[in-house]
């Protein structure tokens, strides 16, 4: 399935007016037919060991043990895992549990897609987690999550209190908490299949499926960059200076270390006075992301001349700039510089698609063997994949 632009989902504004400060509701925004479905689950949970916390149960904000829903198996290595009960989980659910699943993208393909949809836009990691449950017992209580979240509808129903924030912003680890939950909901929102939520960190909220019907849900999670983040990269391009390597002078006179401080502070003020300093921050994280790393068996030795081969990049958001003489890919933490011939066959690849070896070949007007190395340049570098299928 092809996924349009989550601002597009959320509203054309959802950028400029919402994304950081308030949540938003859009009623049948993505068409959800092959995201994610119960026989997906099914075969999920049944053909991966899906250990605690990966999977849980949770009810009324507790989570379950995890004996409760799972068989201790001794492996004749002497080492022991929990292989799921279904009649347990079943009688779990059936009592009031919720189900959750972490990290689902990485065992789904059309969640993972969606993730790097949003990655490609929002420019930042995205993880999915894909929660289910069946009655109107809440699986997690009354609570806040300390970074924003798109909430995708897959099926059945879920009811959502919206109760704003008692503290802007609030991080993982923070200087202090963010207090007594509200009492009284701002909004009481009851999602269906294919509607779109987006809640901004900090914003309490409770979700239980009280409308009769089941429901199963996916989570994106969008990890956040805070000007502290800005400043830990800072502080690593101020390494290349001399001034901010050295030792502090801890046991000098006060006046050598004024003079210290004051040169650290010409310096770092050189940085801040830089209009573009975000923006190399926002390309920097993105040319450092991994993505999705998939081996590219079976070529361990190189990515052979097949016009069928179809490839892709792992990462949502590589960095590609066209200069006067090469073009520069950056991407999954290498920065790779090609022939200017090369961006009519990286150009697609950004964007997200995957496009077979013959096609790139015939866009650019190269050699198949020429597009095959250039391939394998960044099937090397862990920025690509190949397959026939993928």
């Amino acid at each position: 399935m092809t996924h349009p632009s989550i601002a597009e989902c959320l509203g054309k504004d959802f950028l400029a007016q919402a994304l950081h400060r308030e949540h938003r509701h859009v009623p049948g925004a993505l068409d959800v037919a092959g995201l994610m479905t119960w026989d997906d689950l099914n075969q999920i949970l049944g053909s991966h060991r899906l250990e605690p916390p990966r999977m849980r149960l949770s009810r009324d904000g507790e989570t379950l043990l995890v004996g409760g829903y799972t068989t201790p198996v001794a492996t004749r290595r002497h080492t022991v895992w929990h292989r799921l009960h279904p009649a347990e989980l079943h009688a779990r659910l059936k009592e009031g549990a919720s189900l959750a699943l972490d990290r689902v993208d990485e065992l789904h393909p059309p969640i993972a897609r969606l993730c790097e949809a949003i990655e490609r836009e929002l420019r930042t990691r995205v993880q999915a987690n894909l929660y289910a449950s069946w009655s109107a017992t809440e699986g997690f209580g009354i609570h806040w999550d300390d970074h924003d979240t798109v909430i995708v509808q897959l099926d059945g129903a879920k009811r959502w209190r919206i109760y704003g924030t008692t503290r802007p912003y609030p991080l993982y680890r923070d200087i202090e908490g963010p207090g007594e939950a509200p009492t009284e909901p701002v909004a009481d929102l009851v999602l269906w299949p294919g509607d779109v939520l987006y809640v901004p960190r900090g914003v309490w909220h409770a979700v239980s499926a009280d409308q009769g019907v089941r429901s199963l849900h996916v989570t994106c999670g969008l990890q956040i960059h805070t000007p502290t983040d800005l400043m830990t990269w800072v502080c690593e391009q101020l390494l290349a200076h001399e001034d901010w390597r050295r030792d502090l002078p801890l046991l000098a006179a006060p006046d050598v270390q004024a003079d210290a401080v004051d040169g650290m502070r010409k310096r770092l003020a050189e940085l801040l006075d830089d209009p573009g300093l975000i923006a190399r921050y926002r390309a920097a994280m993105d040319g450092q992301a991994v993505g999705r790393m998939v081996p590219s068996l079976p070529y361990i030795d190189a990515v052979p001349a097949d016009g069928g081969l179809r490839v892709r990049l792992t990462t949502a958001r590589a960095v590609l700039d066209v200069g006067e003489d090469a073009v520069t890919l950056s991407a999954a933490g290498t920065e790779y510089e090609f022939a200017l011939e090369a961006e009519a066959v990286l150009r697609p690849l950004v964007e997200g698609r995957t496009v077979d070896l013959a096609t790139l070949a015939e866009t650019a007007a190269l050699n198949l063997e020429d597009v095959a190395g250039l391939v394998q340049e960044l099937v090397a570098g862990q920025a690509a994949t190949v397959g026939s299928l993928l």
